[in-house]
């Protein structure tokens, strides 16, 4: 009698150590986005001064012990509120995208699905948008708009920020859709009797996962930075609440001289969350993309 021996086959590797494997600089860029979450979400317990405190005492300080990054113009601490404009960018940000990724990807595996007379009618209602800068199309909107609180965040500004995003979003996952349309299982699901619906939800936007929550992650830094841009034109996020567009807009530019850093430590924080978001959704493309594995 003889006794197989076991087979040794290969371990499966965890996906995030081989994410990281395959892409170092990108699991760089999560790794910092991580902290920038944690830093968003404790705040409270890790700034060392309250960011809405005015001490006029403490006017244009420089960077100390107490005060990390400085004082600005009214005395209150610029590393603070770094630190909780880390929350606005990011909820605003995550939550454009969002919207904007969710609403662009159906549009775009139902003109996918559809296609004919209704693909061509939205295709070129999205070629429309996609011709308006997207800074000015956000300035429209979020000026027809107005603003409009809801637990704490301007709905309003979520909007304006993810309407640009949307016809991009949709032009990528149509794309993929049309495509997809013409596989033999979408035939089987048609002959079998199911509703465009259940096609659609069931069948076709599992398959645009992948391009999907590439386009997600980019379109964050491009929300973060509209949203910067916005609050630094007074079209977004508004005082007392810390944003780093805000931060830069005002009486900081007046300052240069004399506290470079209320510019320099707000600015630089804007310049590594989008530069992080935008190497993390070109190494997730990469890693989750097999046209461009080796």
């Amino acid at each position: 009698m003889t006794i197989a021996a076991p087979l040794n086959l290969p371990k499966r590797r965890n996906g995030l150590v081989a994410f990281a494997a395959a892409q170092p600089v990108g699991a760089a860029c999560l790794v910092f986005i991580a902290m920038l979450i944690g830093a968003s979400i404790f705040a409270e317990w890790i700034v060392p001064n309250d960011p809405f405190s005015l001490d006029f005492g403490a006017l244009l300080m420089p960077p100390s012990w107490q005060y990390p990054f400085g004082t600005d113009n009214m005395g209150r601490c610029v590393f603070s509120r770094v630190v909780y404009g880390a929350r606005t960018a990011l909820v605003i940000g995550i939550l454009s995208s969002l919207v904007g990724s969710v609403v662009g990807g159906l549009i775009g595996v139902v003109q996918g699905y559809f296609g004919g007379r209704f693909d061509f009618y939205v295709s070129r209602f999205i070629d429309i948008l996609l011709s308006f800068p997207i800074i000015v199309l956000a300035v429209v909107v979020v000026a027809m708009l107005g603003k409009r609180a809801v637990g704490g965040v301007d709905i309003n500004l979520v909007v304006a920020i993810a309407i640009p995003i949307v016809p991009k979003v949709a032009r990528v996952v149509r794309s993929s859709a049309l495509s997809i349309r013409e596989l033999p299982y979408i035939d089987a699901a048609r002959a079998a009797g199911f509703s465009h619906a259940r096609i659609v939800l069931r069948h076709m936007v599992p398959n645009v996962f992948a391009p999907f929550i590439i386009m997600f992650t980019a379109f964050v830094a491009q929300a973060i930075l509209l949203e910067a841009s916005l609050s630094f034109l007074g079209l977004g996020v508004t005082e007392p609440t810390p944003a780093w567009g805000l931060m830069l807009a005002g009486n900081a530019a007046d300052f240069y001289r004399e506290a470079p850093w209320m510019i320099i430590f707000p600015g630089l924080a804007i310049s590594l969350s989008v530069f992080a978001f935008n190497l993390f959704g070109d190494a997730l493309r990469d890693y989750l993309d097999p046209r461009f594995k080796v």
